[in-house]
């Protein structure tokens, strides 16, 4: 991984001496937590109210039970869903006249155990880094975007019983068990969702040229596409990639994955260097990793998700996975239109790595 140095025209803390080659690091400030969001603000704002046309609204979340079980990614579970106690009894249709005479309310509460990137959902810078050597000691450290380190700012437990659903089980204590063992901080989802999550839109539809064909899509697949359906795509706003493999997801067996839909090539240099280019702000697919994982080529000494590394750690611009976009790619077909008002904010949920979200595109 090349570096450049820019210790000359940056104010940021020391947490770097050099940054990756192409990265943004400290364009923002040395502590900068947003990324490319930095861009998205009244004006972005304002310009995805003005492609409001007819007030249509599409959701495009699954239901965050879905993809049903684990046929994408073994370590992530579905939703555990139970009922609170109260007093000691399940506080699910609880007849409130028990504990109050004359009472005629009936009560639900309950909670939810939840892998946040198991369904539609955003990913946190803090979701990937890489090893790299931001000192310039020629020793590599183990980094975030911004040059957030590792084991000092972005922490874990490194007690596997602390970890996964074995840390909801009293260990030594209640208090112990269900303390938080993780903590992303400054590369944590939160930030997002303190900003807001809302602006201008543009859906690319894949499927629409490609099928279900399993075309690798680099720079040259997608300009093709974007020429053909004269999208533009302007500074600050939110790339969205439509494949067709949600809906293929939906349709397939509890034992088979579809393999096929176009996804995007990581490893094509002149993508990454357009997506840098473009300014877009945060890139969302209807696929499981926006791009192909594993890559069609890897070599030792890369990353095995090479645009994930190129958004998340190297520019600040966050990922969205396994949206449901058929619906609203179809209507904006049938409209001859590419742009949207999208309002997307994730769970305001302290350190975590990424979190579901229910995205709203209103045409």
């Amino acid at each position: 991984m090349q570096a450049t140095d820019r210790s000359g025209d940056r104010s940021t803390a020391p947490r770097w001496s050099v940054r990756p080659d192409g990265a943004n690091w400290g364009d923002f400030g040395g502590d900068d937590v947003l990324g490319r969001l930095n861009l998205v603000g009244p004006e972005q704002v304002q310009k995805g109210i003005a492609e409001v046309r007819d007030g249509r609204v599409f959701c495009l979340s699954l239901e965050l039970n879905q993809p049903s079980g684990v046929r994408l990614s073994p370590h992530r579970l579905p939703p555990i869903t139970r009922p609170t106690l109260r007093a000691g009894h399940v506080n699910f249709n609880c007849d409130m006249a028990v504990a109050f005479e004359g009472a005629t309310d009936v009560v639900s509460d309950d909670l939810v155990v939840l892998h946040t990137q198991f369904s539609t959902q955003w990913d946190a810078f803090g979701h990937v880094g890489a090893r790299f050597d931001a000192d310039d000691d020629g020793a590599p450290e183990l980094v975030y975007y911004n040059g957030w380190r590792a084991n000092r700012e972005v922490v874990a437990t490194d007690d596997s019983r602390r970890a996964g659903l074995d840390s909801l089980v009293d260990i030594d204590g209640a208090a112990e068990g269900l303390a938080s063992t993780s903590d992303a901080g400054p590369v944590g989802i939160n930030h997002m969702a303190r900003h807001g999550v809302q602006g201008r839109a543009v859906l690319v539809d894949l499927e629409a040229h490609f099928g279900n064909e399993g075309t690798l899509v680099g720079h040259s697949e997608l300009q093709s596409v974007l020429r053909m359906d004269e999208v533009t795509i302007e500074p600050g706003d939110f790339l969205v990639l439509h494949t067709g493999f949600a809906r293929a997801f939906a349709g397939a067996t509890q034992t088979t994955v579809p393999e096929k839909c176009a996804v995007l090539d990581g490893t094509d240099t002149d993508l990454l260097d357009w997506i840098g280019a473009s300014g877009v702000v945060a890139i969302a697919a209807d696929n499981h990793a926006v791009e192909a994982f594993p890559p069609p080529a890897h070599s030792a000494g890369q990353a095995v998700l090479p645009l994930h590394e190129f958004c998340l750690f190297r520019l600040g611009i966050h990922l969205g996975e396994l949206w449901w976009l058929s619906e609203l790619a179809e209507h904006l077909r049938g409209t001859r239109r590419s742009r949207f008002l999208l309002t997307a904010p994730p769970l305001r949920l302290p350190g975590a790595t990424g979190s579901p979200v229910s995205p709203i595109a209103t045409t």
